[in-house]
């Protein structure tokens, strides 16, 4: 599937320090891997309501590790999905009154707009869930085959033949592998079974389901139904795939096994990626990633940003209000990748402050002042991606650079152009603008 281009990344000097990154499963800040190419998976939209902030936020946050990657001299593959076709999906084209296929290529090109706007670098692959199910249905059958997965006897008007994901079937495979097994469930969320049930059911599981071996068993295939659209499954019956086992299969069909790290919200800690590790295992028994980490959540004035409360705040009607994508990208890194936080008018109004500020002291930035600002930029990102430190560290340097202008225009006797002192560089200033757009993707 066709993605959106990438700004060509400035060169700077010298190399980004060695990366910590928090992981989940081990809920701490852990050294990254550097004797290897990195890989990335971070687990893409479906195609409504994009681009909401939450998002946003998730796709700089791994931008940053992208780049923070490639500042290393690093070859980095990075691979996302899209997941265009899904209940969701389905369920917004009917009450929309409009095509799925149409909803689904309007709002991934709305998606590809915002994204190219807010200057996140593009994966090398970016693959559809729809041309993904010839890769996907023999990888379903292997696993029947290895019995790991089972048909569902229709019940209640629903037709025989879905194929479950059978988690006791796929840990007790796992527990032959002893005290290091690469799965079980649990072990990115490290929740217990029974918490996980009503989180399962919220997050699109369907614990209740009649003839299900266990409650937390995952749709794999989801066999033909009257209205809906289908493809063809071979020994599976028409259908259409499943969430988890989508994700997994395109991160195995293109990314190393096990990959670098695997991204994406906290909302999907679990049930996607612990069910998508668990298919991992299942088909190539080995873990899917070696890190997992997750972004915090986004919320709007103080509530709960989300689909049904229609309170979303989209980045493609703040682009048409006329706020300059920088400035919605600022206001994100703003804030830690991890924590959750609420999106204010006055947060973007401080943005755009800062971005004026930034702007108006890399016209003035003194000779010497760009290299200690790149250092302290790589030392903040390199640990566990800490863009308001970053940030910080800009402030700061922008208020130096604007006092110091000021107090040689007023109180030296030195010779200003245009308002500028000569004791101005322009090497620190091409400096610093590049540092910033390299590493936080924000153009100055």
């Amino acid at each position: 599937m066709k993605t959106w281009k990438s700004h060509a990344l400035p060169q700077l000097p010298g190399v980004m320090p060695a990366i910590h990154l928090h992981e989940t499963t081990a809920q701490r800040v852990v050294l990254l891997p550097e004797t290897e190419p990195a890989s990335l998976y971070v687990c893409g939209i479906t195609p409504y309501d994009a681009t909401h902030m939450g998002h946003a936020a998730t796709y700089v946050a791994f931008d940053l590790l992208n780049r923070a990657w490639r500042d290393q001299d690093r070859t980095v593959n990075y691979v996302q999905n899209v997941t265009d076709i899904d209940d969701p999906l389905l369920e917004r084209a009917i009450r929309d009154g409009v095509d799925w296929q149409e909803l689904a290529i309007a709002q991934t090109e709305l998606f590809h707009a915002d994204m190219e706007a807010l200057n996140v670098l593009a994966p090398e692959h970016y693959i559809g869930a729809v041309e993904s199910i010839s890769w996907i249905v023999p990888e379903v059958e292997k696993l029947i085959a290895a019995g790991l997965a089972y048909p569902v006897v229709g019940s209640e008007g629903e037709p025989d033949g879905d194929i479950y994901f059978s988690v006791e079937a796929a840990s007790s495979a796992a527990k032959v592998s002893g005290p290091d097994a690469p799965w079980w469930l649990g072990q990115i969320s490290g929740l217990t079974q029974e918490e996980m049930v009503p989180i399962f059911a919220e997050r699109g599981g369907d614990p209740l389901r009649a003839g299900k071996r266990h409650p937390l068993d995952a749709l794999l295939w989801r066999v033909a139904r009257d209205g809906e659209p289908s493809w063809e499954g071979a020994s599976l019956g028409e259908g259409r795939p499943g969430w988890h086992i989508e994700c997994t299969v395109i991160a195995q069909r293109f990314l190393p096994k096990p990959f670098t790290v695997q991204g994406g919200g906290s909302d999907l800690v679990f049930p996607h990626h612990e069910m998508g590790a668990g298919h991992a295992f299942a088909l190539e028994d080995t873990t899917m990633a070696r890190h997992y980490t997750h972004t915090g959540m986004v919320g709007l004035d103080g509530e709960k940003m989300s689909k049904s409360r229609g309170n979303l705040v989209l980045v493609s009607k703040l682009r048409a209000a006329g706020v300059e994508p920088a400035a919605i990208r600022l206001a994100i890194l703003a804030h830690h990748y991890r924590s959750d936080w609420f999106w204010t008018q006055e947060l973007l109004d401080d943005s755009e402050y800062r971005l004026e500020r930034w702007r108006k002291a890399r016209h003035v930035a003194p000779e010497g002042s760009a290299k200690p600002l790149l250092s302290e930029l790589r030392s903040a990102l390199s640990q566990d991606l800490d863009a308001p430190r970053a940030v910080a560290a800009i402030d700061a340097w922008a208020t130096a650079s604007l006092t110091a202008a000021l107090a040689a225009s007023i109180n030296v006797p030195v010779a200003v152009v245009d308002g500028v002192p000569e004791q101005v560089s322009a090497r620190d200033s091409d400096l610093v603008s590049d540092a910033v757009e390299a590493l936080l993707g924000i153009e100055l």
